[in-house]
């Protein structure tokens, strides 16, 4: 700087501030500092190679999590990204493996540019069969706060998970997705949900939950620092068959601990219409999330407006990006089950818990089991069942005999945990059908007598039972010595259990 320049900062206060002034605008700058507002300015160029076996790979969508490009005929793209974006990453065409370490997929660089540049090649490796028709399954809330809740998620939803998959045999093709809470605010035990993942030897999607984020941050943008740095970016894409996979964060960190919103930022959805771009209309879109678009509890319980933390506040325009397509929605969050056609190309999934009612015992708040979702694609065709922990697939349902319910007292009870309005529910006195059951929307009894009160459960005595819609009630004859129900789902598979009156 010079003397004569210098002399005039000082005459009017600058100079010991740091702050030099452009004579070609007149405007006093301060020296660069990386804040937010100048690393959205700063432009790095990325660039790369997708390739096979040294072959290049074409059309593969590579994202920095605002702009989406696609891979040349030689497998190689470039970028212009902002240096806000931490990640380069590639949304996984189909027919490759899912690279992972121990189970955890890696779909991505962390961005460390050098003079405005940063190069980040991908290597994929090609199936070794067709995966048209592939598995997944999708775990929500394992929620461990304690290493007791680890111990008992590995020792009972782990091994359940593999065998599972087992059951499917060796060649059949299968992902896994954490729906989000992964843990419950103790960090430490990320290391425990890891080592799960890893011995279901599946690779594992991770979604962030409200219980994955940083509590000190002070915005949203820095509450999913840790989730960043073990599992990569908090939404992104990939590819299996003819299915497209979209993960999203929609749990909004309003600022005081444990306080949020569901809720999609724009650059999200900016990101996720530009994602969407490269798919052909009419594909079957599988979008996970942890906090559920839409559910019906604030209907069933008779509340005027819907829970800011247990919906997604702008959903319409989730839904509109995918009005395109063919979409499932999965979440968690709820520690219910629900299965909800929200649109005529939207159906939504919103699973039970892994850990059931925070491990306090076998069932969640509406008397669903712990458990997880299996989901079975055939092309673009998606078929579903719920998998209780340490029951067999046909357990998807549960009868209470008459006295069940205080307000019906002469009724039989069923709990139907995954209905949605295609499936039908039955039942049979000594043989001879009666008819469809009524829905009846009420409390679980077994979660009434393990939730409710002050004193239960008494590892964590603020749970308590939700209503829910998937009960059923059918009034019996008193001369009824043996009575069956028949649960049809909407694939035509066909659950029986009988109860002696």
């Amino acid at each position: 700087m010079s003397q004569q320049r210098r002399t005039f900062l000082k005459s009017i206060g600058l100079a010991g501030l740091g702050i030099t002034l452009d004579v070609n605008l007149g405007l006093a700058r301060p020296k660069a500092v990386a804040t937010a507002a100048s690393l959205e300015t700063t432009v790095v160029t990325l660039s790369g190679k997708v390739q096979a076996g040294g072959q290049g790979i074409a059309g593969v969508a590579v994202s920095d999590g605002i702009g989406v490009t696609l891979t040349d005929a030689r497998g190689q793209y470039e970028l212009d990204s902002s240096g806000a974006t931490e990640f380069v990453f590639l949304s996984v065409p189909r027919g490759y493996e899912f690279a992972h370490e121990q189970g955890v997929t890696r779909f991505y660089r962390r961005k460390e540019p050098v003079k405005g540049r940063f190069r980040a090649d991908f290597e994929l490796r090609k199936l070794r069969q067709d995966d048209t028709q592939h598995n997944f399954i999708v775990w929500a809330d394992p929620q461990m706060i304690s290493k007791a809740d680890a111990a008992e998620f590995k020792a009972t939803a782990v091994p359940d998970t593999q065998k599972l998959i087992a059951s499917y045999g060796p060649n059949t093709l299968f992902h896994g997705i954490g729906c989000g809470d992964l843990v419950w605010d103790r960090f430490e035990l990320f290391e425990d949900y890891k080592q799960g993942v890893a011995s279901t030897g599946i690779p594992f999607f991770q979604v962030i939950g409200n219980h994955d984020m940083d509590l000190t941050a002070r915005t949203d943008e820095h509450s999913s620092d840790t989730f960043k740095q073990l599992f990569g970016p908090t939404y992104y894409s990939f590819n299996r068959g003819e299915i497209h996979y979209v993960v999203l964060d929609d749990v909004f960190f309003i600022g005081p601990p444990k306080k949020y919103i569901g809720y999609l930022t724009e650059r999200q959805l900016a990101w996720l219409e530009q994602d969407l771009a490269h798919v052909k209309a009419g594909t079957t879109v599988v979008v996970s999330l942890h906090i559920p678009p839409y559910t019906r509890q604030h209907l069933r319980n008779k509340e005027k407006e819907e829970p800011m933390g247990g919906v997604v506040a702008n959903r319409h325009e989730l839904y509109r990006l995918l009005k395109p397509y063919r979409a499932h929605i999965m979440s968690g969050h709820t520690h219910f089950n629900e299965v909800l056609q929200t649109a005529d190309n939207v159906t939504e999934h919103v699973h039970g818990t892994v850990c059931g009612a925070w491990w306090t015992g076998p069932i969640c708040t509406d008397g669903t089991p712990g458990g997880y979702g299996v989901y079975e694609v055939h092309g673009s065709e998606l078929k579903w069942y719920y998998k209780a922990i340490g029951q067999e697939r046909s357990h998807q349902f549960r009868v209470y005999p008459k006295g069940s319910l205080p307000d019906r007292p002469e009724a039989l009870v069923v709990n139907v945990w995954n209905w949605d309005p295609t499936w039908q529910v039955a039942w049979f006195e000594d043989g001879v059908r009666k008819g469809a059951m009524r829905q009846y929307t009420g409390l679980d009894p077994l979660s009434v007598q393990l939730h409710a009160g002050p004193a239960l459960p008494t590892k964590h005595k603020w749970v308590e039972p939700t209503l829910t819609e998937h009960l059923f009630v059918a009034n019996v004859s008193a001369q009824a010595r043996q009575i069956r129900v028949e649960v049809t789902d909407r694939f035509g598979q066909v659950y029986t259990d009988t109860l002696s009156a």
